[in-house]
């Protein structure tokens, strides 16, 4: 439990001693697990127009249950940056749960935040910052850091 530093393999079982993975560390930036990893996240509300703070987008969810169409900017690089540590080279994925809102949620980006080519040469679908309600309402972003203060913004899902 906690943020542990280990080296090679570890096994972990649950509490009646059964395996449940096997995770080895080959470096200190690669981790092999027998099995997908699965993301569990703080979620984060965010149920008005508003900037969005580093803390909730360092959770990785946000949530919105709005009636109202919500404008959603991020952070800075420079905050978002320090609230996850970041250097170049860090991805961070950034959900956006709209399924309980009843109208849509637009993400805006920020200083030191610019969409990524991808996502300005095919606005349709990596540049879509549009999420809608209901039960097709989650995408899934994606923050890569060029710099500690920097990063280009692509939606991936």
């Amino acid at each position: 439990t906690g943020n542990n530093t280990h080296s090679g393999t570890e096994t972990f079982s649950n509490a009646t001693g059964v395996t449940t993975d096997v995770i080895t560390a080959n470096s200190a930036t690669f981790i092999k697990a027998n099995r997908a990893l699965v993301q569990g996240h703080t979620t984060a509300a965010a149920n008005a127009t508003a900037t969005l703070t580093a803390a909730q987008v360092a959770t990785g969810y946000i949530t919105s249950t709005s009636a109202a169409p919500t404008t959603l900017t991020l952070p800075s690089g420079t905050l978002l940056g320090g609230a996850l540590g970041a250097t170049q080279g860090t991805i961070h994925d950034l959900f956006i749960d709209n399924t309980g809102g009843a109208n849509t949620v637009t993400i805006a980006v920020a200083a030191n935040g610019i969409l990524s080519a991808l996502a300005a040469a095919v606005a349709a679908s990596a540049g879509l910052l549009t999420v809608p309600s209901g039960v097709t309402g989650q995408a899934c972003f994606r923050l890569m850091f060029s710099s500690a203060t920097a990063y280009t913004f692509t939606r991936v899902a």
